[in-house]
């Protein structure tokens, strides 16, 4: 049995193009434009640690540790070892102004320490630990200067943990 092919005529038409010159201009003013806003997107990362439970080579130079404690009741200052100050609570809401005071003299004592430790108590909202280590870690200082306000580092390593 023979088979049969079959031959289609190719039919002579108009042959299109496809003018990507427009295309072309959109793409070299769109990357330049990208990259160069992208430049200005920052992501802003704060590292945390956990508490150490263990010494080391640091405090046991100084044994001095910034541990601020977020309570119920308010807000606890200690060293370590003892509380050295208790903030109550204002109005139902914790005071992060005393809070920033405390903090400016305890570095004005320690102007070499950087560490403090944050502890929660575990049913505190999640906005007052954000508050506290914002508080903690720096400040804003009146330059003498009219209407004038400098950002001040205080306690830039942060340890998150739970109070005991």
């Amino acid at each position: 049995m023979a088979r049969k092919r079959h031959h289609y005529k190719r039919r002579g038409g108009n042959t299109y193009e496809i003018d990507v010159t427009t295309f072309l201009n959109l793409m070299v003013v769109l990357v330049p434009f990208l990259l160069i806003t992208a430049v200005f997107s920052r992501l802003t990362i704060v590292e945390l640690n956990l508490p150490s439970g263990t010494g080391s080579s640091s405090e046991s130079q100084d044994s001095f540790r910034v541990e601020v404690i977020v309570r119920d009741e308010g807000i606890e200052i200690g060293n370590g070892t003892t509380i050295i100050a208790a903030i109550p609570k204002k109005e139902e809401e914790y005071d992060f102004d005393s809070l920033s005071e405390l903090m400016i003299e305890l570095k004005r004592g320690y102007p070499d320490h950087e560490e403090a430790s944050v502890l929660m108590e575990p049913h505190i909202p999640y906005d007052y630990l954000i508050q506290t280590m914002d508080t903690v870690r720096s400040a804003e200082v009146p330059t003498g200067i009219e209407n004038e306000i400098e950002l001040f580092a205080l306690f830039t390593e942060i340890s998150v943990g739970d109070a005991p």
